[in-house]
């Protein structure tokens, strides 16, 4: 019997490491949030594009009206 993807439990990707703060300093924590923050607004771009994309794919393929 062969084991497919799909049977194995999914598995969770850890994108960040977070780094140690207790060694960081009061302005290397601010740069830290700073980069964080570049990068929450990064990811909202990205989403909001999907959404575009998705919201015009879905005008798209609608089916067209009284059928």
């Amino acid at each position: 019997m062969t084991i497919s993807e799909e049977d194995l439990p999914p598995r969770k990707k850890k994108l960040l490491e977070p780094p140690v703060l207790d060694s960081m300093g009061v302005e290397e924590l601010t740069l830290y949030i700073a980069e964080l923050e570049a990068e929450i607004a990064r990811v909202r771009e990205a989403m909001k594009a999907k959404q575009a994309h998705a919201a015009a794919a879905a005008l798209f393929f609608k089916p067209p009206a009284g059928a």
